[in-house]
């Protein structure tokens, strides 16, 4: 499926910024990011791989941070402010 089929179908570019514990050091945090194309507003792949951390990881989640792009709009474009000149 191609990049606009898929945003006609309501995915969206969707990164989550994992935080969670190290299950060596429990009382240290580390973030894990993803990003990945998914269907808003259910997000059914971040909850699948939510729910695989879950199942296969030793590394308890402390909290999700979720962020979506917007849905189909026309590129936008500005008009430069300045112009500089390098040697």
């Amino acid at each position: 499926m191609s990049g606009l089929e898929e945003r006609l179908r309501g995915y969206r570019l969707t990164t989550a910024e994992i935080t969670y514990y190290l299950p060596d050091h429990p009382d240290l945090l580390q973030i894990y990011v993803w990003q990945l194309m998914d269907r808003t507003p259910d997000y059914p792949r971040l909850k699948a791989f939510l729910d695989y951390w879950h199942r296969h990881l030793d590394a308890p989640l402390h909290s999700v941070r979720l962020a979506s792009s917007d849905g189909i709009e026309p590129a936008k474009f500005r008009r430069a402010e300045g112009s500089f000149l390098l040697h």
